[in-house]
């Protein structure tokens, strides 16, 4: 059996909330959870990996005992989720220092371009079914 990927992601980001439900509908496996960072098992994951869970442009994915954060998360989750996702690794022709630097533009940023959300209580089952808190 292999282990589950593993998202620690802001349940109170409306953007990390769409991230979730994007997950939801591509993980047609059923192979990721999802870790609100707010819960004491994502606070404790990011502290792991060396993230502050009290910074907004924390976000880890973990699959196969391996972490990555940031831009690389992205990458690495779309080519977990596969088929079209994939082309997500195009993404790594960018330099990693711009491809960081614009997510944290956006982690900083995110509630005041997208809003605030509560992932945990959203009414999709799929999502709820990944949620582990």
């Amino acid at each position: 059996m292999t282990r589950p990927a593993v998202t620690v992601m802001d349940a109170h980001c409306a953007l990390c909330a769409r991230g979730a439900a994007w997950i939801a509908r591509n993980d047609h496996s059923q192979e990721f959870l999802i870790v609100p960072m707010q819960t004491e098992l994502g606070r404790t994951l990011l502290m792991q990996h060396g993230l502050d869970p009290d910074d907004p442009t924390s976000w880890l994915y973990l699959e196969q005992g391996q972490a990555y954060t940031s831009s690389d998360a992205i990458i690495h989750a779309g080519q977990k989720l596969g088929g079209k996702w994939r082309l997500l690794t195009g993404m790594r022709i960018i330099p990693r220092s711009v491809r960081d630097a614009l997510y944290r533009m956006v982690a900083r940023n995110r509630y005041r371009w997208f809003g605030q959300g509560d992932m945990c209580s959203m009414p999709d089952p799929d999502v709820k079914q990944r949620l582990f808190k």
